[in-house]
């Protein structure tokens, strides 16, 4: 055991520059973890979603419908069947926006991916069951279940939570919140005071 442990330590004369480049590593990691908001991605905070400027159109149609007041944007767009399906397609849906928001390869107008929408209308299924089965709660020509089997919600409901939204151009006086500097404070103050 003593003999692996010893592979792994640096001649005295290394350990200078391993503890520097260490350092230097996992410096430049905590930036890049601060900078990218990551800790962000793990709440269910619609704010987030507008870390990326493309997402701006959403965010607006969304804060100004009515599933504002009931739901966030994990409500619709994460599956809910179990905690780790929920989680696993979180961080498959979040590493795959980041890589392509990171490359600078995000299109002008998002369009959702098959799993996202089966996800959200599994998730409209879910929030409105009271609705698609009361048959007291359709209206009569919609009452039959056969007639929906093979549809998606928003093939009727085309509106619902967003409008009609087809990129930035749609809503160009969107107001969402500004995005915080990623410079930290204490680099801010610095900055200032040589002024």
């Amino acid at each position: 055991m003593k003999k692996v442990v010893k592979l792994f330590i640096p001649p005295d004369s290394w350990k200078l520059p391993v503890i520097l480049l260490l350092g230097i590593f996992f410096g430049i990691g905590a930036l890049a973890f601060h900078i990218s908001k990551a800790p962000s991605y793990l709440s269910d905070n619609p704010t987030t979603c507008i870390n990326c400027h493309i997402m701006a159109p959403e965010y607006s149609t969304w804060a100004h419908s009515a599933h504002r007041e009931y739901t966030n944007c994990n409500d619709c767009h994460v599956p809910h069947n179990n905690v780790f399906n929920h989680y696993y397609f979180k961080a498959k849906d979040g590493l795959r926006h980041a890589t392509i928001f990171t490359l600078r390869i995000e299109p002008q107008v998002i369009q959702i991916k098959e799993a996202g929408a089966n996800a959200v209308h599994n998730n409209c299924i879910r929030c409105h069951t009271q609705l698609i089965d009361d048959p007291k709660m359709m209206r009569p020509e919609f009452a039959h279940n056969d007639l929906r089997k093979e549809r998606k919600c928003w093939e009727c409901h085309r509106e619902v939570p967003h409008g009609r939204v087809k990129g930035l151009s749609t809503t160009p006086y969107a107001l969402v919140p500004l995005l915080e500097s990623p410079v930290p404070k204490w680099l801010k103050k610095m900055m200032d005071t040589k002024e």
